[in-house]
């Protein structure tokens, strides 16, 4: 029987200026045409732009460093259930499901590039700076996301014994 998942997860090396797996995983959804170079630069400039604005505002609520400020965002976008399409008897069912670690991480990246890429006029770096600090502050359009599939998942819930 065939693996669920390739083994991209144990050949990933981490990224060279913070040593870190999830941030070398970011650049590599950040890709767009098998560019990694500009991925990494907009990646690495939106962090030093928010490295700035945090030695600039000295706000106690926030991380004092970039990357801790990119896991706290992270982590206020990742969601704990969504909804999925259940076919019972005929009707199609919304049912609140369990999420794995997996599926939460890349919920997570697809929804803050999401949200970078719809606002145009500004450097991608720009963007992606001001959507990791709202999410660091629990706003911006990645938490409304997270906070819609949760509210979604809430309100069927009383179809949660569906999920089998």
């Amino acid at each position: 029987m065939p693996k669920k998942f390739t083994a991209s997860e144990s050949q990933l090396k981490p990224d060279p200026r913070y040593q870190d797996k999830v941030v070398s995983k970011f650049i590599n959804c950040m890709m767009r045409g098998g560019q990694k170079g500009p991925a990494t630069r907009v990646v690495y400039r939106a962090f030093d732009e928010i490295q700035t604005r945090l030695d600039k505002d000295k706000n106690e609520n926030l991380p004092k460093t970039a990357i801790e400020l990119f896991q706290k965002a992270c982590d206020n976008v990742r969601p704990v259930v969504e909804v999925r399409s259940k076919r019972v008897g005929g009707a199609n069912y919304q049912v609140p499901m369990q999420l794995n670690r997996r599926r939460q991480q890349s919920l997570t990246f697809r929804w803050i590039i999401e949200a970078i890429r719809e606002e145009r006029g500004r450097p991608m770096h720009l963007r992606l700076a001001k959507e990791l600090m709202d999410a660091a502050k629990g706003e911006g359009k990645a938490v409304t996301t997270k906070e819609n599939t949760h509210r979604m998942a809430d309100a069927n819930k009383a179809f949660a014994h569906f999920a089998w």
